[in-house]
């Protein structure tokens, strides 16, 4: 496969509105009063506001709208399963069939006033207050720039190479074409007021105690940093790694043609990952790329769009099948599965098959490395004195850059309060 093959596979999945497009898709919205549409979004966007006024030419204003509540609103065009929140609700769709296109018009909206170099928002005047956010995704990113939007100065401190989390490390390339998530985040940076420092772990090169001593509050948002084992025999052979690895590799690869890819590809999982880990698997050369989830298909977490997606792509799904071990001699070359189905204790194996694999990508789901929040699991207090948590490190990982967006908003209005109340 050439270069030019490797740029078409990996071009933007679904391009921008053209203005005259735009307006046509805004001129379908009804404008609801207490919209449907709105309620689903996690973020709270005023979606019937930012079309109307898309409809009357507008645009800028529309984007001002869209990043009021959610300053990552143009990731969020992308990435977001709006067919699972906002169009899925949609009047139209319920009427019809056929949803306005809100992601499609909140892109719109988000990419033309970025791509003006504009800025909409100015910071307050400084408080004096310094806030630490741990984690440069999402959440901490959405956190950083509301907490500046009050005048307060931040502090980000991010583990890897680059900032941008989930987005820049765990988003397929196809959604994010064109290095989006990098030029999001100097975008946001422009309100003034954050630093960004790379290469800090939390637990390695900083700790806790030491931010709560030097700043006046902590915003903990590190995300999920383990990866759930599938507890099958032959689990530790070569050709077997984890689908969130693939994804970042493949995201920082400018060479597409130099990543190895096997010729019999399996990944286990059912979500938004696997899809994507599946699809790359197909555009970068895969003879076969096979899915395998162990439930049924109105139980898999992926969206019907993104299954169909996978399924054009050529990507075949097996539902309701389990890994029972992984065979080969030092590589990897079949996986055995069980078809499952549901028993008095929950799953019980069936019948059993063989897929020859090459290569098998683990896409199930991510776990929380960190003791000092992991022995509260999911049920971690999201504040604690002067620190608090937010993101998928919080939940348990919905595995949504919305819902984080919205965590690390909301904490940052409890953080300013906070420190507002402590200046007085």
């Amino acid at each position: 496969m050439g270069a030019e093959a490797y740029a078409q596979n990996f071009a933007d999945l679904q391009p921008v509105l053209a203005p005259h497009e735009a307006r046509v898709a805004a001129d379908r919205c009804y404008f609801c009063h207490d919209a449907p549409c709105m309620t689903a979004c996690p973020t709270s966007i005023d979606i019937p506001l930012f079309i109307r006024q898309i409809a009357t030419g507008t645009s800028d204003a529309a984007a001002k709208t869209i990043f009021s509540q959610n300053i990552l609103g143009g990731m969020c065009a992308r990435v977001c399963p709006t067919e699972q929140l906002c169009e899925e609700v949609c009047v139209r769709e319920v009427a019809e069939g056929k949803p306005v296109e809100i992601g499609r018009l909140q892109r719109f909206a988000t990419d033309g006033l970025m791509a003006k170099g504009v800025h909409p928002f100015a910071r307050a005047a400084p408080t004096g207050k310094r806030v630490a956010v741990v984690g440069a995704g999402p959440a901490g990113l959405a956190c950083a720039h509301r907490l500046a939007l009050h005048g307060h100065e931040v502090v980000i401190l991010e583990a890897r190479e680059k900032a941008g989390g989930l987005n820049e490390y765990g988003i397929a390339t196809y959604k994010t074409a064109d290095d989006f998530a990098a030029r999001e985040v100097a975008w946001l940076l422009q309100i003034g007021g954050i630093t960004v420092r790379t290469g800090m772990r939390l637990g390695r090169d900083i700790e806790l105690a030491n931010l709560q001593a030097e700043f006046d509050a902590v915003f903990l948002a590190i995300g999920l940093g383990g990866v759930n084992a599938l507890h099958a025999v032959g689990e530790d052979l070569q050709g077997v790694r984890t689908a969130v690895d693939f994804i970042a590799e493949l995201r920082q690869t400018a060479d597409k043609s130099s990543l190895p890819i096997g010729r019999d590809v399996v990944v286990i999982g059912g979500g938004m990952t696997a899809v994507d880990a599946a699809v790359q698997s197909k555009l970068l050369g895969a003879n076969s790329v096979t899915m395998v989830y162990r439930r049924g298909k109105d139980r898999m977490s992926a969206s019907a769009y993104e299954q169909d997606h996978a399924t054009a792509a050529g990507v075949r799904i097996i539902y309701g099948a389990a890994p029972v071990r992984l065979m080969g001699e030092g590589n990897v070359q079949a996986v055995e599965f069980a078809y499952t189905h549901q028993g008095a204790n929950g799953l019980e194996l069936g019948e059993r098959f063989i897929l020859q694999a090459d290569q098998v990508f683990k896409a199930i789901g991510q776990t929380l490395t960190d003791s000092f929040i992991a022995k509260d699991g999911a049920k971690l207090v999201k504040r604690a004195g002067s620190v608090w948590a937010g993101g998928d490190c919080a939940t348990g990982g919905e595995d949504l850059t919305v819902t984080a967006v919205a965590e690390g908003r909301d904490a940052a209005e409890e953080i300013s309060a906070y420190l507002k109340g402590a200046m007085r």
